[in-house]
């Protein structure tokens, strides 16, 4: 009974905090500034560990998807259960567990340092909205960048798996790419890249709510980043099941 409690009351506080960052985002004076330098810290950062990722997963699938294939005469399906495997389900979510990995460790790290030398409070002196200031810019980050980061995610699996293929079989660019694209529809490609809209919202509001409302001091720092990873990993989970039921009840004849 008490675990229960402590998850719904975990539940309640992060649902607060994410419907707060959406109210003050909408809510002038909007920080531009902050939102372009954290947009650059999550986007760019982030984007050679992405596109690497998704070459050597696209490689490795490329081989492992041949070997099975060959034993039922069907290597030309080969670019299409790459590109269909990625842009669904492989590229969004990879993308959404590398981000909570990368980015949600340092927001709740970077955050909770910031409560334990009372920078927060320092700011808060001057009269500044620490929420607005500090968290509302973060969330935004993460939510703006992860469809983008998803999709470098995609090609670069794409292009791994025709680097693999054309090592393999010589297959031309553009047949391997035709067939790649030829069984994909817009709802395989658009709902699957905006729903990491959303692993970016609960990426930066978890990361955000251990980090600004640590009461433990320095030793908060660490728990507080090891909690930002695994709670966001774990939800992003959850939500992908949620939302891939949900595109199929609004895709029922394209989406797969």
């Amino acid at each position: 009974m008490r675990s229960l409690t402590k998850v719904l009351e975990f539940v309640g506080k992060v649902g607060l905090l994410g419907l707060r960052v959406l109210t003050d985002s909408i809510r002038p004076p909007f920080e531009f500034a902050q939102l372009l330098r954290h947009l650059a810290e999550v986007g760019n950062k982030s984007l050679a560990l992405v596109v690497v990722s998704g070459f050597a997963l696209g490689a490795v699938m490329t081989l492992h998807t041949r070997s099975t294939l060959v034993t039922f005469g069907a290597t030309a399906m080969i670019p299409a259960v790459q590109a269909v495997s990625f842009f669904v389900e492989i590229g969004p979510l990879v993308a959404g567990l590398l981000l909570a990995g990368r980015v949600g460790s340092g927001i709740g790290a970077v955050l909770a340092n910031m409560r334990a030398s009372e920078q927060i409070d320092a700011i808060e002196s001057l009269s500044i909205d620490s929420f607005k200031f500090l968290v509302v810019p973060r969330v935004l980050a993460c939510v703006i960048t992860l469809p983008l980061l998803t999709l470098f995610m995609d090609f670069a699996g794409l292009l791994g798996g025709f680097l693999s293929e054309e090592l393999t079989s010589h297959i031309a660019p553009a047949l391997y790419f035709s067939r790649a694209f030829d069984h994909l529809h817009w709802s395989n490609f658009i709902a699957p890249t905006l729903k990491t809209a959303v692993f970016g919202f609960i990426i930066g509001s978890v990361s955000s709510h251990f980090g600004y409302s640590t009461d433990k001091g320095a030793q908060g720092v660490g728990e507080a980043a090891t909690n930002s990873v695994v709670v966001s990993s774990l939800l992003i989970i959850v939500a992908d099941v949620l939302l891939i039921k949900c595109i199929y009840f609004l895709f029922p004849d394209t989406a797969l």
